[in-house]
């Protein structure tokens, strides 16, 4: 597979999928591609870690693989399990036809045959004479600190042991990136074997770059209206910020509602496009919706 050469050429992979990367992350992204370490991925929800595998995927044209994380994920979810129905087949038949010693049914039935490979055996199998895949390990801080201690050896080895069988070792290391939320602190052993990048919301000219891409449809003078509106709304003091990923589903929501520039009845019957709690709802809309859009001619002051 050919990675990108330079950062500048990782900004523009990254573009020709539609990803708006500041250099910073790109350069995070180069360094994770050409020598080969896991990339974690650190920052709020819906600033875009996610697509950052997405991306590279489709740009580089390799199979995308993702491990989606969740409280109680266990090897048997994440890396492999038995075929036991098969198995037990398997084990009828063999003392059907006589065979009654153990060692030898249980060398025949403990073998890859039998495997089902779940997304981070797949990862490890998958590349072989092909481009490698990207692994997208999503939202790591879900997950408990055991199963943080079992990726160690495949994020250092880019192997996992199944007693069973032995190691297996993947022929082309897969690209891996790891997002967190943050929702809890990850591990220093996980970190010590990974790049690391926080992705921070973007500032005004990046995030109207964005949605100029991702909601082509918004007008220039709404889609700079939007952008002044979601970035003071950031400064206030909100359970939960909205992310790039709710200022381009706000625009397309206005767009479909055939808005042409921000009103405040506008504003109020959409906020729940941007804001997913009660009290931040209820703390923004009307008069302090109203204030806020008052600033957004001094606040959306963006070069194009």
């Amino acid at each position: 597979m050919n990675f990108p050469s330079d950062i500048t050429a990782t900004e523009s992979l990254l573009a020709s999928g539609n990803y708006i990367a500041d250099r910073s992350l790109a350069t995070a992204v180069y360094l994770s591609l050409s020598l080969g370490r896991p990339l974690l991925l650190e920052g709020e929800a819906g600033v875009g870690k996610t697509e950052v595998a997405k991306v590279l995927s489709a740009t580089l044209n390799c199979e995308f693989i993702r491990l989606q994380c969740y409280e109680g994920l266990d090897v048997a979810s994440a890396v492999y399990e038995w075929d036991y129905s098969r198995q037990m087949i398997e084990i009828r038949l063999a003392e059907a036809e006589g065979v009654h010693d153990r060692t030898t049914i249980a060398k025949d039935i403990y073998s890859e045959k039998f495997l089902i490979a779940r997304p981070l055996l797949k990862a490890l199998r998958a590349g072989a004479g092909e481009a490698p895949p990207v692994l997208l390990i999503d939202e790591i801080d879900r997950t408990d600190e055991p199963f943080e201690a079992y990726l160690l050896e495949l994020l250092s080895e880019y192997q996992v042991s199944i007693p069973e069988i032995g190691t297996v070792k993947a022929t082309h290391p897969p690209v891996i990136i790891i997002t967190s939320n943050r929702t809890r602190e990850i591990h220093d052993a996980l970190k010590r074997r990974c790049f690391y990048h926080w992705v921070d919301y973007p500032n005004a000219d990046r995030e109207l770059e964005i949605l100029r891409v991702k909601a082509p449809d918004t007008r220039l003078h709404l889609a700079r209206q939007i952008v002044g509106f979601v970035q003071k709304l950031r400064g206030e003091d909100l359970y939960k910020a909205p992310g790039v990923a709710e200022t381009i589903d706000w625009a397309h929501a206005l767009v479909q509602i055939d808005a042409i520039e921000l009103k405040p009845a506008e504003v109020d019957s959409t906020l729940g496009v941007l804001l997913k709690y009660q009290d931040d709802l209820e703390k923004i809309r009307g008069s302090e919706a109203a204030r806020l859009l008052e600033t957004i001619p001094v606040a959306a002051g963006i070069n194009v």
